[in-house]
């Protein structure tokens, strides 16, 4: 097993640790911040205990996955013998840039170098680097311990090695890589959440549907296949003679959909006051964080379900 340093310990940075150590690797946890990774630590070792209740820790004991988990108090320390580095720092480009400066100078010549971030192409913030060819994006969807996909997004410059060897890594770690062709802003998740996104706050914003109308959609309708397989394989089974089948019977409603769906509606605009109080009559602002704790609870059965089925029926 490998070294992983993990380097920015908040919210993202403590999940991939838990993701990391679960697969049996040696993880040091450093942040800037003094105490950041001790209270990382913490957090992490009291999600273990659930996650072994729903057999996510792979037969492991709670006491065996947190041992593998250590703050340490320097950069350097985190670093030393790091085959591969998650970065996890906030999404500011200067900062970026600075932060794997560090890394790349400190890390040794074959370590990864890989950033959580959501938002910056790794052209922009790796270019000026000696080492660029081992830096690349690894953009989870959190919490990675709990939801697998994970985006692997190259620069123009990532070595394709270090491209292959990210995802054997991660796959080992029980994620499963989008390994992307090239950068692109949004890289494949924002894309695909943004498109719906525009679509539902339009609906609520044109009067068409409520919030909990939408979500109900989603929830008990769309998601239901989602959870399982994609859109492709979606409309691959949804007609007789398989996507080319599907494209011939239905193309024409969606063609004939898309012009009106090419205005957007202003997130932050009159519609967020609907938006936002039809949420808050649901669920109060007081009681966000145990909906959080459900919501987590939630994916953990989720994440234990799939894992009998695909054991069961087949993936």
């Amino acid at each position: 097993m490998a070294v992983i340093a993990i380097v920015g310990a908040g919210l993202i940075g403590r999940a991939w640790a838990i993701t990391f150590a679960r697969a049996g690797h040696e993880v040091r946890i450093y942040d800037d911040f003094s105490g950041a990774a001790e209270k990382a630590l913490g957090f992490a070792t009291e999600a273990l205990a659930p996650l072994a209740a729903e057999g996510l820790l792979d037969g492991q004991s709670v006491a065996e996955v947190a041992a593998r988990l250590m703050p340490v108090a320097t950069l350097t320390s985190a670093l030393a013998g790091a085959a591969y580095v998650q970065e996890n720092t906030p999404e500011d480009l200067a900062s970026k840039k600075r932060v794997f400066a560090q890394l790349d100078a400190t890390a040794a010549p074959d370590t990864v170098l890989a950033s959580s971030t959501s938002a910056l192409l790794p052209s922009h913030f790796t270019a000026e680097l000696a080492g660029r060819a081992r830096c690349l994006v690894v953009h989870p969807i959190n919490p990675p311990y709990l939801i697998p996909a994970a985006e692997i997004v190259p620069a123009p410059w990532t070595s394709p090695e270090v491209i292959d060897r990210t995802r054997r890594l991660l796959t080992a770690a029980g994620q499963s890589p989008i390994v992307m062709k090239r950068e692109i802003d949004g890289f494949v998740m924002n894309r695909l959440q943004g498109a719906l996104l525009e679509e539902a706050f339009r609906l609520v914003a044109d009067g068409y549907a409520s919030v909990e109308d939408i979500d109900i959609g989603i929830r008990e309708g769309l998601a239901l296949r989602w959870s399982f397989m994609g859109p492709f394989e979606t409309i691959d089974l949804n007609a007789p003679g398989g996507v080319r089948d599907y494209v011939v019977r239905y193309q024409q409603i969606y063609e004939h959909l898309f012009p009106s769906m090419q205005r957007r509606v202003d997130w932050a605009g009159p519609v967020l006051g609907t938006v936002e109080g039809e949420r808050r009559a649901r669920l109060p602002e007081a009681d966000l964080q145990k909906r959080q704790a459900w919501r987590d609870r939630r994916l953990m059965a989720l994440a234990a379900h799939k894992r009998k089925a695909a054991a069961e029926i087949g993936s």
